[in-house]
Order: C-alpha cells, then sequence, then structure tokens
C-alpha cells in the first residue's frame, strides 16, 4: 500500500439549524483514509454518518475543518468545481441502485461519462462495456433494471461508479436492499476491486459487511469513538460459496 493519502479530514464539524435550535452533526471528525485502504464507518441512525458521507461524496460542506480529497481542498472549490470533482474523483454506489428504469445497463453506466464533451461514443461505450465486464456483466449489456435481480442491479451500479475511474469508490448501506447471497456476492466483487488496488470507503451498520474491510471508523453522536484495523479480515468469496445451495434464487 502507497502512503498517498486520498482523504484528510482535519476537525470536521457540521452544524444545521432546525427552527430555533442548532443540530450539531459532527463534532470535530478528524482521519486519514490511504490510497488503497477499505474503510468501513459504522455508527447507529443519529450518529453523523449521512452527514459525514455527504461531506466525504462533496454533497455537502462542511461548518468546520478542512477536508482534502486526493490534495484538493474541497472548502475552497466553487460549485462547478465540486460537481467537476465528484464526477472524476468518486464513484458513488447508493443502497436503491439510482439507475434509470427504462435505459439499459450500458446506457445506464455510460451516464457519468456524458459529461466529458472531449470523449466520443465509441470511447464512452468501450468504457461502459469495459466496467460491466469487470463486474460479470459482459452478457446482460442491453438488459432494463427490471430485467436483472437485485444484485445485477447493484452491479450495474458498480459499474457505473468504476467508469470514470475515480480515485474512490463511496458505498452507502449499498447491501442493504439485498439477501444474503447477493450481499455476500457484491462484497467479493468490492474486495476484488479493493484488491486491484481500488480505495473503498464503505458507510454501513451492518457488523458482518465491517468484518470484509481493512479498517472501520466508529461512530457516535458525531465524534469517532473508536478506529480499528481488521486483524481478521473475512472473505466474501468464502462466505458465498458456504452458503447452502438448496435455496432457490
Amino acid at each position: 500500500m502507497s502512503n498517498q493519502k486520498i482523504l484528510e479530514l482535519h476537525d470536521i464539524k457540521r452544524e444545521f439549524r432546525m427552527g430555533s435550535e442548532i443540530v450539531r452533526a459532527l463534532k470535530g471528525v478528524s482521519f486519514d483514509v490511504e490510497a488503497g485502504e477499505f474503510l468501513t464507518i459504522m455508527g447507529s441512525s443519529g450518529s453523523g454518518k449521512t452527514t459525514l458521507l455527504n461531506t466525504l461524496g462533496c454533497l455537502d460542506k462542511p461548518s468546520e475543518g478542512r477536508y482534502l480529497l486526493d490534495g484538493v481542498d474541497v472548502g475552497k472549490l466553487g460549485r462547478n468545481e465540486l460537481a467537476r470533482l465528484r464526477n472524476h474523483k468518486i464513484g458513488f454506489v447508493f443502497q436503491a441502485y439510482n439507475l434509470l428504469p427504462r435505459t439499459s445497463a450500458l446506457e445506464n453506466v455510460e451516464l457519468p461519462l456524458l459529461y466529458n464533451p472531449e470523449m466520443s461514443a465509441r470511447e464512452r461505450r468501450e468504457r461502459a462495456v469495459k466496467a460491466l465486464t469487470a463486474v460479470n456483466l459482459g452478457d446482460r449489456l442491453d438488459h432494463t433494471p427490471n430485467q436483472l435481480s437485485g444484485g445485477q442491479q447493484q452491479r450495474v451500479a458498480i459499474a457505473r461508479a468504476l467508469v470514470n475511474e475515480p480515485v474512490m469508490i463511496l458505498a452507502d448501506e449499498a447491501t442493504g436492499n439485498l439477501d444474503s447471497r447477493s450481499s455476500y456476492s457484491i462484497m467479493a466483487l468490492i474486495q476484488e476491486l479493493n484488491q486491484q488496488g481500488r480505495t473503498i470507503v464503505f458507510v454501513t451498520h451492518e457488523p458482518d459487511i465491517a468484518s470484509f474491510s481493512s479498517r472501520t471508523i466508529m461512530l457516535k453522536d458525531g465524534r469517532v469513538i473508536k478506529d480499528s484495523r481488521n486483524e481478521s479480515i473475512r472473505s466474501a468469496r468464502d462466505m458465498l460459496a458456504a452458503l447452502p445451495t438448496t435455496e432457490d434464487y
């Protein structure tokens, strides 16, 4: 693992005004993530997880503190620069997949590339095909979301996250809507991407998902209460293989 820092958070605070009250969602969060790490962020509802996720994804700016993404100070960017940074540096994977329903897997994956005027339609297609092949959906290019299972839809979403070759994949409860078999299958894919050198930040409330990562940060009441390396990382592929095959899928 290189010592290049992909994320640097320095004393991040985020406050919201709710009527006459001030809600302190983040109360001074600091940590770094190095290139090639697989980090899970855990915490119960109200811990500040979502606010932190929105900060990491450049969807929201902190009230105080500094956030550097791949060496860029996010706080100094205007709205257009932020959008460009988000599109090039971060691949998002959401719990609800967020795919366009009447659009093929291939077209869904091409979407982030449409913002790049220098890229030809042919190159867009080639990159989308490559990303879908990487998530084992090379034979489903023309399928629309309703022709795919939940696990396959999440694979399309991961391919879409990969297509811009981002410095980080940011996943939000990405297995939340899936059964055990599909969850382990998605986590096996995430572990594979991480072994290829991709930096993964995965927000979850499920301890078994965290056990697949190399490091876990625990949030409570807007603060980091624990930042621990995982000494015995479980293999999602092994867990998948150990599931009984009698179930009808």
